[in-house]
């Protein structure tokens, strides 16, 4: 496919996603799906053909992340409904004041950040960033919006995310130099990329009205006794301590029991279940919760969760439309012929592979194989810069078939023009963010 009809293709089915949603209101689900068939048949496939790409990338995503939402979510319910998540919303206004509520939460982004995946963060911490934004009376972006970025910016910079580790094995990086750049590069752009941009947005993004997702949260009744706030903590970090214990004793020598079971808590369902299970001995039934208390709330908690993990399928399947259709194929071969400085072509690379499949991973892993062969030829181009810009450019756009554009917009009920700001400018302004430190960096070192 030609680069010119491949920007044609590319444009067209984005413009009538944007065009079907925001101006004629149809429904997501419907546009995602039709949307990505009309692509693949625009590039010669037959309808069954379209229909099994659709199918792959939204079996892909759904297995990635649907029960992760829908564990996810209970989790967050029993947090919320135990009052775990005041307790531990109302410490930090404490310490920090709710006006430092938005650097309050791109700090726990941060550490939560560097072990754990966006997904995994995100979910997870939502149902806290709801009511601590609830407690401090702020606008619920103050807090979602520095906790995404902060959770972005790990994920596109800092080991031992898998993508930046990929990325440190084929470019032959330095592991320790890449941990103190990332350091570096990370601490100023979560601060400009997060509470600063989220004083700007909230100012002219105008009113959100209360998602059902967030109404799911902060629907609770105050517990008779509010649990203390070390066993709060202990709690809502649980997850990501397994998991982070997991990925260390999978990697320590010994024997295969130490190794399986460093495997099984590093799973993301697994550390969630068991912390499920955790959270109602600590804090459900000391608060005198019964067991059918908590199963119907289980099973109540779920309602709002079924069409935002639907919409992350069809975001998944219009992705991997998209990749079997050529467009992908097309825009990054016509990166790869253009004369530039090699960050900037690292850079450039990753973003146009992220705007072709949506996937931050993919385009890191698939932006640093293009860019690796040609590092011998590249003399004085330093390895670990190579790796941020890759990074960098791995979370451009936050394009349209990246399926958390649409986990987003429903768990915070935003319009699309809305969601395009929040997300897609969060991610655009952190990937130039993020080069310019880079390109800085590059005439230091």
């Amino acid at each position: 496919m030609s680069l010119t009809c491949a920007l044609a293709l590319g444009l067209c089915a984005i413009g009538t996603i944007i065009v079907l949603i925001a101006r004629f209101h149809l429904n997501a689900l419907v546009v995602l799906f039709g949307v990505a068939i009309a692509l693949m048949l625009s590039a010669g496939h037959s309808p069954v053909q379209a229909v099994a790409s659709f199918q792959h990338g939204a079996g892909n995503a759904l297995g990635s992340i649907g029960f992760l939402i829908a564990f996810g979510t209970m989790f967050g319910k029993l947090i919320a409904q135990s009052g775990a998540a005041d307790t531990v919303a109302l410490s930090v206004m404490k310490r920090c004041g709710a006006r430092n509520l938005h650097w309050a939460m791109a700090a726990i982004g941060m550490v939560v950040g560097l072990p754990i995946f966006f997904d995994v963060g995100f979910v997870l911490l939502a149902p806290l960033a709801f009511i601590a934004a609830q407690e401090s009376r702020r606008p619920v972006l103050m807090a979602i919006l520095p906790l995404v970025a902060s959770l972005s910016i790990a994920h596109a910079v800092m080991p031992p995310h898998p993508a930046i580790m990929l990325a440190i094995g084929i470019y032959h990086a330095s592991l320790m130099k890449n941990i103190v750049l990332g350091l570096l590069i990370m601490l100023p752009t979560a601060a400009l990329c997060g509470p600063v941009f989220a004083r700007f947005v909230v100012r002219h993004i105008g009113p959100i009205a209360t998602s059902p997702m967030e109404a799911e949260f902060l629907t609770r009744a105050a517990p008779a006794i509010r649990p203390p706030p070390g066993r709060s903590l202990l709690c809502i970090l649980l997850p990501f301590l397994l998991i982070g214990c997991g990925q260390v004793m999978a990697n320590l020598p010994g024997g295969r029991g130490v190794h399986m079971l460093g495997q099984a808590l590093g799973e993301t369902n697994i550390s969630l279940i068991l912390s499920l299970l955790a959270t109602v001995m600590l804090l459900c039934r000391p608060a005198g919760m019964t067991a059918r208390q908590i199963g119907q709330m289980l099973h109540d908690c779920l309602g709002p969760t079924g069409f935002v993990i639907l919409l992350v399928g069809a975001g998944g399947g219009f992705g991997q439309a998209v990749i079997d259709s050529g467009v992908s194929q097309a825009l990054t071969s016509a990166a790869l012929g253009a004369h530039m400085s090699p960050l900037l072509l690292a850079f450039l690379s990753a973003a146009i592979v992220r705007l072709a499949t949506g996937s931050a991973t993919v385009a890191t892993g698939t932006a640093a194989n293009l860019i690796a062969p040609a590092i011998s030829h590249l003399h004085g181009v330093s390895p670990e810069l190579l790796v941020l810009a890759t990074g960098a450019g791995s979370i451009a756009f936050g394009p349209v078939n990246d399926p958390v554009f649409w986990q987003l917009k429903e768990y915070l009920g935003l319009s699309l023009a809305q969601t395009f700001v929040v997300w897609s400018g969060t991610e655009t302004l952190i990937s130039v963010v993020v080069l310019s430190f880079t390109l800085l960096l590059s005439g230091i070192m």
